[in-house]
């Protein structure tokens, strides 16, 4: 279009054109098709009693609930604070409150511990439980130390107990189910890589006092990284891996020197490779905790991941998948996919298989972020 036809086409045409023609080139250059997923939960098969030990991390709340969608039933909780058991029974009813951990381990009816203590006791709690008889789900991070890490290996292979440790940023989130269902299509062909960014929000008010020392949360790559570690392995299918490089510093909160807001690494596995970059940096402006993306790079295609908001879109709620493919872009609802973990998880359980959660994978997540902590270097600005 030359000058002077731009000119008389604008003076013409009025905003309202103006608006209507873009929408229309718009929609001439491809906008994406757009699906609704919807799946049906596996089947409840079995039920089995399960405790709940500590309180001290809000992901209890969503793992007892997946217990009990997979046909859980809640039999006691113990937990330090009064107010947690409270709002803790405020939720999930009447359950019995135990005057002792030793009183939910020695109950031999009971097949499952949940945990959400204090990180660092998260591993200590299970390999209790693996030793009391029992299989055991843990809040991520489930191990903050290599030496953790060892103990529980060991725990495992002589007990023949489960210890799972529950990423919900794929479990729990119904676009990273849908997606993995996807991949199992061969939608994309062989997946190579993965990256994952995963922005928190702070809220320094509310954090309690062990959530800015190092040495109880594990630092900021065994912490929320475990999430990504575990994503990387599952979409590349890799069943073993290595960390390539790391950095983990503290650049905005100097009032808090044990704590720690910034970190990345990259890892390769037999499967694919996989960058990961986490932070606390979620700024007051964004309506949710956090804009955790996901990019799954395949042969023939990828695909995206907007998990919990699709910021300035007009598209609300999370779980939006985009797919592109060698025929075309999608645009994927995911609100109505099932969440499988908890009835996969409690078949597990009663029938001794590995289809919620492999073992030696989920313990791999975590050899890889805590590796990468130790080896991690401080990020160096220009």
């Amino acid at each position: 279009m030359s000058t002077n036809d731009r000119r008389t086409f604008l003076q013409s045409a009025g905003l309202a054109g103006i608006a209507s023609a873009l929408s229309s080139v718009a929609s001439a250059e491809g906008t994406p098709a757009v699906e609704k997923a919807k799946t049906e939960a596996p089947a409840s098969k079995h039920s089995i009693r399960f405790g709940v030990i500590g309180l001290d991390h809000a992901h209890i709340y969503s793992m007892t609930a997946a217990v009990q969608r997979g046909g859980g039933r809640l039999v006691a909780v113990y937990g330090s604070d009064p107010k947690q058991i409270a709002d803790f029974r405020a939720k999930f009813g009447d359950v019995k409150i135990a005057r002792s951990e030793d009183e939910i381990l020695q109950d031999k009816s009971i097949q499952l511990i949940a945990g959400a203590p204090i990180p660092d006791q998260r591993a200590p709690l299970g390999v209790r439980a693996m030793q009391a008889g029992k299989d055991y789900l843990a809040d991520k991070p489930g191990i903050v130390t290599l030496d953790q890490l060892a103990e529980v290996r060991r725990t495992v292979a002589a007990t023949g107990r489960k210890f799972a440790i529950m990423y919900s940023e794929r479990l729990e989130v119904r676009s990273a189910v849908y997606a993995g269902e996807l991949i199992r299509q061969g939608a994309i062909g062989r997946v190579v890589q993965t990256v994952n960014l995963a922005p928190h929000r702070v809220n320094a008010p509310s954090r309690p006092e062990w959530f800015w020392d190092k040495a109880r949360f594990g630092g900021i790559l065994t912490d929320i990284g475990s999430h990504q570690a575990d994503q990387f392995l599952y979409y590349t299918n890799s069943s073993q891996a290595r960390v390539v490089a790391a950095q983990t510093g503290n650049l905005a909160h100097p009032g808090y020197p044990k704590f720690e807001d910034f970190g990345d690494m990259t890892m390769t596995g037999n499967g694919g490779t996989g960058y990961v970059r986490v932070d606390w940096y979620t700024p007051d402006g964004l309506s949710t905790w956090g804009d955790g993306r996901l990019f799954i790079l395949g042969t023939e295609g990828y695909i995206e991941l907007r998990k919990y908001i699709n910021v300035a879109s007009g598209l609300p709620g999370g779980d939006h998948l985009y797919v592109v493919d060698r025929k075309q872009a999608r645009y994927i609802d995911c609100k109505e996919v099932a969440l499988p973990f908890g009835p996969q998880f409690v078949t597990d359980i009663v029938e001794r298989t590995q289809v919620a959660q492999d073992q030696q994978q989920a313990l791999l997540a975590a050899e890889l972020v805590l590796t990468a902590q130790r080896d991690a270097t401080r990020p160096i600005l220009a």
